[in-house]
């Protein structure tokens, strides 16, 4: 059975950090663990990774007890099933445009009933025998621990964000402020007044769903804002952009 220790925290009101994974090094990964990271983002949206390379992470990832999310590709079904089954447990869904989207990712991301997410003996439940030897209790923990959290960053879904949030199997909103403020016409300006009252819509109705929000940040600075502004979660930064910049300090300070 799954034990989501980030779906733990958020539970428990505690606020949680994660970065982004887009180096495909293991001992990145065990890094960021003992970093004291709560989750990391597999991104095989913009990152070059498959389901076997994902495999691996995420197995990197449980041996640390740092919680593996992945953003998917695209809603489909090979994209959600495929990454679902080598054990991710949770889901950013980029490029969410509709309800319609909603409703596909919950029906290949959700076991019966919420969903038909097809069942295999696969990685997630240990071949098989990770199942407890109940159909119906894997799907009830497999649908409790696992979540899907669809990727606020398109106009449409700003448009309709109280219904998605709402929506059955929906865990939590993520929000992608490079693409939203593209999208609004203002890219980038995140201390725009037009931009902030959307982050705060999409915090409002994800709380007033009874959900989480998450929100990307590009430093440590911008995630307290954030956090106070509501925010549950913060993502900050990717691993090659943090280890990029921690080398900038030290050759400035050695120079």
């Amino acid at each position: 059975m799954i034990t989501n220790h980030l779906k733990e925290k958020i539970d428990q009101k505690k606020p949680t950090l994660g970065t982004f994974f887009e180096c495909g090094s293991s001992l990145m990964l065990e890094c960021m663990a003992y970093a004291g990271l709560d989750y990391v983002i597999i991104d095989t949206e913009h990152g070059p990774f498959e389901p076997e390379s994902v495999a691996d992470f995420v197995c990197a990832a449980n041996g640390m007890q740092l919680t593996p999310l992945v953003r998917v590709k695209d809603v489909s079904r090979p994209a959600i099933l495929k990454v679902l089954d080598v054990g991710a447990q949770g889901l950013i869904i980029p490029q969410v445009q509709s309800m319609e989207d909603i409703r596909k990712a919950v029906e290949y991301g959700k076991y019966y009933p919420l969903g038909s997410r097809g069942v295999a003996g696969v990685r997630a439940n240990g071949l098989g025998y990770g199942m407890g030897g109940s159909l119906k209790a894997w799907f009830e923990n497999s649908n409790s621990q696992t979540l899907l959290i669809p990727q606020c960053e398109t106009l449409g879904c700003l448009k309709d964000i109280e219904n998605i949030a709402r929506a059955d199997g929906v865990a939590g909103i993520f929000i992608g402020p490079y693409d939203l403020s593209t999208a609004m016409g203002i890219p980038g300006q995140f201390t725009c007044q037009e931009f902030l009252q959307a982050v705060d819509r999409i915090i409002k109705a994800s709380h007033e769903a009874g959900k989480f929000c998450m929100i990307y940040a590009d430093s440590g600075t911008k995630a307290k804002e954030y956090f106070a502004r509501g925010a549950d979660s913060v993502t900050i930064s990717q691993d090659g952009t943090v280890m990029a910049e921690g080398y900038k300090r030290m050759i400035a300070d050695a120079l």
